[in-house]
């Protein structure tokens, strides 16, 4: 118990340091390849997102989804990727392959589909080599190039706002 909590602590750390010396990336380039992070417990209809991007002209084979599970034996069969909170380590390490092919893949937009304040969400996002990053959760600005505050269950409204504000970036 006591090494759990120096782990989150730890963690914790390496997070709020990532997020303090982070420096946002922002160009013109137009978007070709995305990573979707979700949490299991709030969202669980990826085809929406699918058809979302889609309609953006990225190419299903350029779109990869994760999604983060609490309990390492509910795994659903719907989803490409999957971590656990027993993927991470101390000060910031992960496990896992297809965690870790995730994070160091470097997507043209990142979207954090997700409003819970969840460590392990908030570490994959930091972690991510993603060139811009979207959320739906204000709970840390540090996080996102773009939040667009809503509910997950909104997918039409972050459909409208997301192509709203990609046009304005030039990201379309």
């Amino acid at each position: 118990m006591i090494f759990k909590r120096l782990k989150k602590k730890s963690n914790q750390k390496y997070l709020n340091n990532s997020l303090n010396n982070r420096t946002p990336l922002v160009d013109e380039s137009v978007i070709q390849s995305v990573g979707v992070i979700l949490n299991s417990n709030e969202f669980k209809d990826s085809d929406q997102l699918l058809s979302l991007l889609r309609s953006l002209d990225i190419k299903e084979n350029k779109i990869k989804f994760i999604t983060f599970i609490d309990d390492h034996k509910s795994r659903p069969n719907s989803w490409d990727a999957y971590f656990y909170p027993e993927n991470f380590k101390w000060r910031g390490n992960i496990e896992g392959v297809d965690l870790t092919d995730f994070v160091n893949e470097s997507f043209d937009m990142l979207i954090s589909y997700y409003q819970i304040n969840q460590l392990e969400l908030h570490l994959v996002t930091t972690l991510s080599k993603a060139k811009f990053k979207i959320g739906i959760s204000n709970v840390d600005e540090r996080l996102h190039d773009l939040i667009i505050s809503i509910d997950p269950n909104q997918v039409e409204i972050f459909k409208k706002e997301l192509l709203k504000y990609l046009k304005v970036f030039n990201k379309i």
